[in-house]
């Protein structure tokens, strides 16, 4: 089977872009991105994408109408796609076991059931929301339990590793493609299959394959490596005020150091990924007895907590101690130019404010 046709479930920040790459560089290929909200997917049909992401807008006018579709027909989608990502959310879990550290697999165990409920041919399904580890087993189990007569199921892993503000350039020029499968002779071929998709632009040096368990883990370890980096260099900060040191220059020292590198030794994490990867490898560390593990990596969340309390500290003091009726301007507060993430970041230090000092 040549992938004559994708379906995206979802249409959100990662699989918009992603497929619409995949769109740009594979015009022979059908791509169809689906959504439940019409709204989103009318704003991906209009001039005002729903993300704004630099040369976003440039690739989806170039491919839109023509191998790129966004559309609200799942079945459609579903039923003429030879393969299909899930990119759906995975939302923190806000009730019962892991309540606030656990990834909560609702859309994804809905998006297989959809699957296997609208599917009459062979489907390679592919995990590309960050999810657990053997997440890929979840949806084996729905896919297998509602299998109809003829039809089989390979699922792949092909975790995303994109960075708001440069999603664009990270599709194009990536570091690495992960593709993680089934060590059988059918998941070898299913991951060739997506293999010859990338191949098209990212040469085949940087395109590695693994098991599924193996990819599945791969993304939250890279999260977690890097967050362990900022906290790192956080820890440092609090040394070199005290000590008289600069942690620029500590930071710009060991950064040339090749073992080490620059990137990452910055100041605290703001975004939600990190975050919401490092409790959900704690959550996932403790299901499995290893409280060690657990208990190492909740320090790179509670050095982060700590830092940008140490922050906020500051500023009160400099305002003698209060920040009532003050007006308050904040320059460089967000690491990257794009207005969703600087707007995390505002109301994340305007709460911490007012949780500390009361209303400005």
């Amino acid at each position: 089977m040549t992938i004559k046709s994708i379906c995206c479930l979802g249409a959100g920040y990662v699989g918009g872009p992603t497929c619409s790459v995949i769109a740009l560089k594979c015009p022979e290929i059908k791509v169809t991105v689906v959504d439940l909200s019409k709204e989103r997917i009318a704003q991906w049909n209009s001039d005002k994408l729903p993300i704004y992401e630099p040369g976003l807008d440039e690739v989806v006018k170039l491919c839109r109408g023509k191998n790129l579709f966004f559309s609200n027909d799942v079945s459609t989608a579903i039923l003429e796609a030879d393969l299909i990502f899930i990119s759906v959310n995975t939302p923190t879990k806000a009730i019962g076991n892991g309540k606030g550290r656990a990834a909560d697999l609702k859309y994804v165990e809905g998006a297989a059931r959809m699957i296997a409920d609208i599917a009459k041919n062979d489907k390679i399904v592919v995990e590309k929301s960050t999810v657990p580890v053997r997440a890929a087993e979840s949806i084996a189990k729905i896919l297998i339990a509602n299998q109809k007569p003829g039809v089989s199921y390979q699922i792949l892993s092909n975790p995303e590793f994109l960075a708001e503000g440069t999603a664009i350039n990270d599709l194009l020029n990536a570091d690495r493609v992960l593709i993680g499968g089934e060590e059988s002779a059918g998941g070898k071929e299913a991951i060739e299959k997506l293999c010859s998709i990338y191949e098209h632009w990212i040469p085949r040096k940087k395109i590695l394959t693994t098991n599924t368990w193996s990819s599945e883990l791969s993304k939250l370890a890279a999260n977690a490596l890097l967050a362990q980096r900022i906290s790192s260099i956080n820890s440092l900060s609090a040394i070199c005020e005290a000590t008289g040191a600069d942690v620029s220059e500590v930071a710009r020292a060991v950064g040339f150091d090749s073992r080490i590198g620059s990137k990452f030794l910055q100041a605290s994490i703001g975004g939600s990924c990190f975050q919401k990867d490092i409790l959900n490898l704690v959550y996932i560390c403790e299901c499995l007895n290893l409280p060690e593990v657990a208990a190492y990596w909740q320090q790179v969340i509670d050095m982060n907590e700590y830092q940008k309390s140490r922050f906020t500290a500051k500023i009160i003091e400099s305002l003698f101690n209060t920040v009532s009726g003050k007006k308050i301007c904040i320059l460089g507060f967000a690491f990257k130019r794009i207005p969703e993430i600087q707007g995390r970041v505002r109301q994340y230090t305007w709460r911490k404010l007012y949780l500390m000092k009361g209303p400005l």
